[in-house]
């Protein structure tokens, strides 16, 4: 048996006791560690969604906005169209309308820039960011906006009774207008020059658009009469050379808009989601074919949004074999119906769709939005492998 010396036995007790508070700091610490956070890796192809201020709170707080990039990182996200135009407001402060009507900024964000703080959270996780002019050309819906036309009687779009144009609720300003076109104009520029770091602008089924009953106006009808020998429009839909003459006109603002732009920020992407064709054209004189063959847009989003994937499958075929050119195949990033109101496609029919897009060679869609990524966990889970 050792014995140890007084001595020996009170310097083996100080180590001891020097040591416990590094092997109980390891066992702390190797406790309440958490894990790091893992994100999927970011795709090199467009994997959008919409993000709006209707059936979504996200850009009514900074947290929100924080929240919903975090969730599109998460989901594989990394292109953000959020809504910067609707209800005949701007949801960034617009010096423009501020100027023009006297409201600078959708009244429940007085004080705040959701679209700083979308970009500066954004940017900061590898997400890019569009600015979603979601209203284009019409003025008003359900109400909402009503200060444009009273304010502005002589923009409205008239149809052949010399009323104002109502379409599916929404109340329209006249797109072959030059004065309309030069305010539209104006605020795209205005957000492409206060956001040097935005990452493009994008239109819709309303911009360019007017609906195919519009066009009445005293000013157009005297310039159609002018241009035409002095024809006169018949039917608003079935009068070919009418509605060609006035989907022209909108060709000349959407060549116009990529050109002014591009001329402040050769960058900056122009990126357009239109109604599928030809429907676009008969209703809403948006010739968008054209657009892609000319050149004036970066990236285009027909919005495919079908229930079933035999009508989903045969728009697409029609767009890739009939309207979209195989060099400009590339441009294509389908719209894909994620959510809208109470509906929801299920799983399998989601993934069919992305199949789809992945059979024909599109790498990439943007959802029809924000608010359903959460609504499909499990294919979100794993749709960066896509």
């Amino acid at each position: 048996m050792i014995r140890y010396s007084t001595s020996m036995r009170k310097r083996v007790l100080f180590c001891l006791l020097c040591a416990l508070p590094a092997l109980f700091g390891q066992c702390r610490s190797t406790t309440v560690a958490q894990p790091a956070r893992t994100d999927p890796p970011v795709s090199r192809h467009v994997r959008g969604v919409w993000l709006t201020n209707v059936g979504s709170q996200v850009l009514g707080t900074s947290a929100g906005i924080r929240q919903a990039v975090k969730t599109c990182r998460q989901s594989g996200i990394n292109h953000i169209f959020v809504v910067m135009w609707n209800k005949g407001r701007t949801l960034y402060p617009s010096a423009v309308m501020k100027n023009t009507f006297g409201i600078e900024i959708d009244e429940s964000l007085q004080g705040r820039d959701p679209l700083r703080e979308l970009l500066d959270a954004a940017h900061a996780d590898s997400i890019k960011v569009y600015a979603w002019m979601e209203y284009g050309f019409a003025a008003e819906n359900n109400g909402f906006g009503e200060h444009i036309l009273r304010m502005k009687p002589q923009w409205a779009a008239l149809g052949q009774d010399g009323k104002v144009v109502v379409k599916n609720g929404f109340k329209w300003m006249n797109a072959l207008d030059p004065e309309v076109q030069d305010f539209m104009l104006s605020l795209l520029k205005e957000v492409a020059t206060n956001y040097p770091d935005l990452d493009g602008i994008q239109g819709d089924d309303r911009l360019p658009a007017l609906p195919t009953e519009c066009g009445y106006n005293p000013a157009v009808l005297a310039a159609y009469k002018q241009e035409t020998g002095g024809s006169m429009p018949t039917d608003p839909k079935t009068d070919v050379a009418w509605v060609n003459w006035r989907a022209n006109r909108l060709n000349g603002f959407a060549k116009r808009l990529y050109t002014e732009l591009k001329a402040i920020r050769p960058t900056l992407q122009i990126a357009m989601a239109p109604s599928i064709y030809p429907f676009a054209k008969t209703e809403y004189l948006q010739d968008w074919p054209t657009w892609v063959q000319n050149g004036w847009v970066d990236l285009i989003s027909p919005q495919i949004y079908r229930y079933n994937i035999d009508a989903y499958r045969n728009e697409l075929t029609k767009i890739t074999t009939q309207q979209i050119s195989a060099d400009k195949r590339r441009l294509l990033v389908p719209g894909v119906l994620l959510k809208v109101g109470s509906y929801k496609p299920d799983e399998s029919f989601l993934q069919a769709m992305i199949n789809e897009n992945r059979r024909q060679q599109l790498n990439g869609e943007v959802f029809f939005y924000y608010e359903g990524l959460t609504e499909q966990p499990r294919f979100f889970n794993t749709y960066f492998t896509y």
